[in-house]
């Protein structure tokens, strides 16, 4: 069916494909998270059945054991989510070599972070919680103010009595006739 112009009926509960007017296949719609995959193991074209040269299960989780426990823990889930493993493989490489290449204590934490809050993994939450961590490092410290350097017994006493306040009139301000 390679080349071929087919036809494609949406339905708010499945995606039917057809050549001319027979039903070539028909798989449940699914909504929720853009990009999602529904592959029937019998459609997959059998060049792309034979991947035991290519990535595997076993090259993500050794990759992703350099970084952290965490990291693996995620890159687990999102094989794990796949109905079709390979699918999986583009975004284990994108979160492996696009965000831990230089940053691999950050990809660790930000996995971290996902794995306790039990989110679903993708590539786009882990950059947001990246970049996060990376924001919340740039915040300002509070200031912790300096010792005084002031001795003990000098602190300014102010009295109440008017005799100690000096004020002066209004005479000291004006501009004499050569100020102006």
């Amino acid at each position: 069916l390679a080349g071929k112009l087919l036809r494609v009926r949406l339905t708010s509960a499945r995606v039917t494909v057809f050549d001319g007017h027979e039903s070539i296949c028909e798989h449940p719609r699914l909504t929720g998270r853009k990009g999602q995959y529904s592959t029937l193991p019998a459609h997959v074209p059998p060049q792309h059945r034979d991947i035991d040269g290519l990535w595997s299960r076993r090259w993500f989780i050794d990759r992703a054991r350099s970084v952290g426990p965490a990291t693996v823990t995620v890159i687990e889930q999102i094989l794990d989510s796949q109905t079709i493993e390979a699918q999986g493989y583009l975004s284990c490489q994108n979160i492996l070599d696009g965000l831990g290449k230089n940053n691999r204590e950050r990809l660790e934490a930000a996995c971290q972070d996902l794995v306790n809050r039990s989110a679903h993994p993708t590539y786009s939450t882990l950059k947001r919680l990246m970049a996060a961590i990376d924001s919340d490092a740039k915040k300002p410290r509070p200031v912790v103010p300096a010792a005084s350097t002031r001795k003990r017994g000098s602190t300014v006493v102010f009295r109440d009595t008017i005799s100690d306040v000096y004020v002066r009139d209004a005479s000291h301000y004006a501009r004499g006739e050569e100020g102006k």
